[in-house]
Parts: C-alpha cells; structure tokens; sequence
C-alpha cells in the first residue's frame, strides 16, 4: 500500500521539479529578451549622432532618395536581433536551453525582412509574396522541422547524366541568384553615379563602362549561382549551343541593336546631350542604353530609337562638333528699296533675340531678283538647339517685321493684272452672186 501510494508522490515531485526548471529558463530567456531590447536602445542612442551623419552621406548617392533614411526605424530591431542571437548561441554553448531566444530570433527577423520588403518593393503582389516566403520560413524554423524539410526537399530531385537537380537546389539557386543581381545592380549604379563625376571622361565612355561593369557583374552572378548549386558549366556546352541557334534564328535584331550600341559609345557619333534628327525624329538624346537610344523632342515625347537605327539610317547631328548651329530665314523686298539700309536694319532687328548670339555676328546676303521682290536671307547662330528652333525663327520674324515698319520698308507679295477682252463677232459677208441678185 505504501509503495503503491508512493509513487503517484513521486512521480508528482518529478513532475514540479520539472516545471520549475522550465519556468525559470523561460523567464531568464524573457529577460534576456528585455535586457537585449534596452540595450539595443542604448547603443542606438550613443551612436544616432555618427549614423545619422553617415546616412545623409550616402542617401543621396542611392537610386532611391530617402531610402536609407526610410529604413532608419529598422536600427534598434536589427541591433535587438543580433543581441538575441549572441545570447542564444552563446546559452547553447554553455548548455542552457534558448528555445524562447531562438522563437524570438526567428519572428524578429522574419518582421525585419517583411517591412524592409514594404520599402524596397514597390510592387504589391511581390512583397506579398516575399512576406508569406519570410513566414512560412520562420514557421518551420519555430517548430524545429528546417532538418526534415531540407531533407525532403532534396530527395525531389532527378539526374541527367551526372547531373542530379534537387528541388532544395533549384530553391537554393533561386535565393542565391536573385541577392546576386540585386547586389550586382546595386553595385553597378553606384559605379555609374562615381564615373558621371569624373570630367576627364565623356558621357559615351562613361555609359560604356558602366554598361560593361553591369554585364559583367551579371555573367558572374550566373557562373557563381551555378557554381555553387554544384551544376558543371561543362554540361551547359549544349544549351549554349542551341543558345547559339536561336540568337542566329530569333535574336538578330537584339544582338543588331546590342552590338550596334557598343559601336555608338566607342565610336562616339552621337552622344547624351547631342541634338540629333533622324527622318522624323528631332530631339535632344537623354540616355543611350543597350538596345536604344533615348531621344526627347520638344512637344515632350521620348522616341525609344533602335541603335541599329543609327547605324543604317542617315543621321543628322547638329551639335557633333560645336553646339554652335546656324539658321537661315529667307525674305524679299520691294523693288525701290536702300538694300544697304535693309541689311542693317534686318541684321538689328535678329541682334535684338535674346537668343541670337552676337558672335559669330548676324548677317544678310541678298540672293536673286525675283519676279515680285528682291529676295534676301538673314543668318543667324544660335548655341542652345536643345531649346527649339521654331520658336526662335518665330522670334526673328518679328522683330523683323516690327522693324521694317518702323522703318517703312515694303514687304511684296504678287500682284497680277486681269485685262477682260470684248469682241464683237464676225457677220457674215455675202456671197458675189447674192450681191448681183440683189
């Protein structure tokens, strides 16, 4: 009787024992987990002074103003994770349990991930996604099956030759590829926002790194993917092949338009900043990318031009070697004019556009004897055709008009003459032999 009573009593001073161990652990976790947020408070406090000046230095250099001045709420949780996970590592070390540390790593970081997802990502369908990816990842690690799914994940996976893809791997490569190009972007913008400083260097050379930088980049972010997923870049000889083919068959035009880009930037014909005019197409060019050009015309459209375009058409730069362009506008006069007072008052009136340069000087050439007028033309440069040229000739039209008023000059046009003619018609003459009978 007393054995049989005395194990329920046993069994129950286990079973407090027990759960006193584990209710102290998890209140020495929870206040590590407090310490750990007071202290991240702290640092972040010593150290606002030293990072706030460091973000408004590199702020301004980021594709995306104010980014790192929207993420700057995100400090004290990052600095509170690593303080979590410091203590976590360092518990298991010494042999105490951290599962609370190790719960709340987890959630702190998939909520660090999730709004840092909210800023960068723009799209909203994305950043749902990537939140529901950054759950589901802390879900499985909470509950302790990351072993048992990553080995699952493995044994889905087939084997060409001496290839063997996995599921696991194709998902690891997947990670890997896209932290590369975002890094390889990031990287290549920065390069490029370095190069524009750097006067020494044309716009065209400048793009033509910076595109080289960015392709590079890419390429290595693709061979490092493959590379460490464990795919032999051997096997791929005939993809690349059948890659071949089809840039042959397919892609003519893109790799026209590719190649034709890099002859544009090293050739140096046209340029950001040139004022160009190609069949109906005038503008100023903004951009030159890898499969286009970016030229902007005055009524505000961007005409997206093909590189080849430039190549095979013929292309009228008006600012290749000087910015300097000159524009005619054809006139006539009456007959009884002064010419030599006509020249002058036409070459004041052009001078009094602001945006006629006054060197090289305006001048006007008398050009034909017409049938109504003695024809003329007035020359004058400008320095800006960025700007337009209408509304410039406009301008001179004017003040030549206002000009030639003030001095009573005539200004032609054609008069004709209309005579109206009136015939009486023609009588009849009678026959000889009608005279005789009358």
């Amino acid at each position: 009787m007393d054995a049989v009573t005395a194990l329920p009593l046993a069994w129950l001073d286990a079973h407090v024992d027990l759960s006193r161990a584990l209710l102290i652990s998890a209140l020495l976790q929870l206040a590590v987990l407090g310490v750990g947020y007071l202290a991240a408070r702290f640092v972040r406090r010593l150290t606002m002074s030293r990072t706030d000046a460091l973000v408004e230095r590199i702020d301004p250099r980021l594709r995306s103003p104010r980014l790192v001045a929207a993420l700057r709420p995100l400090v004290v949780p990052m600095m509170w994770w690593a303080i979590i996970l410091l203590a976590s590592l360092l518990a298991g070390a010494l042999g105490y349990s951290a599962t609370i540390l190790r719960v709340g790593a987890s959630l702190l970081i998939a909520w660090i991930v999730i709004r840092a997802t909210s800023v960068l990502v723009r799209d909203a369908a994305l950043s749902f996604a990537i939140a529901m990816v950054v759950w589901l990842i802390a879900a499985i690690d909470i509950l302790g099956l990351g072993e048992a799914t990553t080995t699952a994940l493995d044994r889905l996976a087939f084997t060409i030759g001496t290839l063997r893809l996995s599921l696991l791997s194709v998902i690891e490569a997947i990670l890997l590829l896209s932290l590369l190009l975002w890094a390889s972007f990031a990287i290549s913008r920065l390069v490029q926002r370095r190069i524009a400083t750097v006067s020494a260097l044309t716009p065209s050379v400048q793009i033509l790194i910076a595109n080289s930088l960015k392709i590079t980049l890419i390429v290595l972010a693709v061979v490092i993917t493959l590379d460490t997923v464990g795919i032999d870049l051997t096997a791929l000889a005939l993809f690349s092949g059948a890659v071949g083919v089809g840039v042959g068959l397919g892609l003519q035009k893109v790799v026209a338009n590719f190649v034709s880009g890099v002859i544009l930037l090293l050739d140096r014909s046209v340029k950001p900043g040139d004022v160009i005019e190609i069949e109906q197409t005038f503008g100023l060019i903004t951009s030159m990318g890898a499969r286009y050009v970016s030229v902007r015309s005055r009524d505000g459209k961007d005409y997206l031009l093909p590189n080849e375009d430039l190549i095979t058409h013929r292309v009228v730069n008006w600012t290749y070697s000087s910015r300097l362009v000159r524009l005619d506008i054809p006139f006539g006069v009456a007959y009884g004019t002064d010419l030599h007072r006509l020249r002058e008052v036409a070459v004041a009136a052009a001078t009094t556009v602001q945006r006629v340069m006054a060197t090289p000087t305006p001048v006007c050439h008398a050009t034909a004897f017409s049938q109504s007028s003695i024809d003329f033309v007035l020359r004058f440069w400008i320095e800006d055709p960025h700007n337009g040229v209408t509304n410039v000739k406009g301008e001179v039209l004017i003040a030549l008009d206002d000009a030639f008023k003030a001095h009573r000059i005539e200004l032609p046009f054609p008069q004709y003459e209309v005579r109206l003619r009136s015939e009486r018609p023609t009588e009849a003459i009678p026959s000889q032999g009608t005279r005789r009978a009358s």
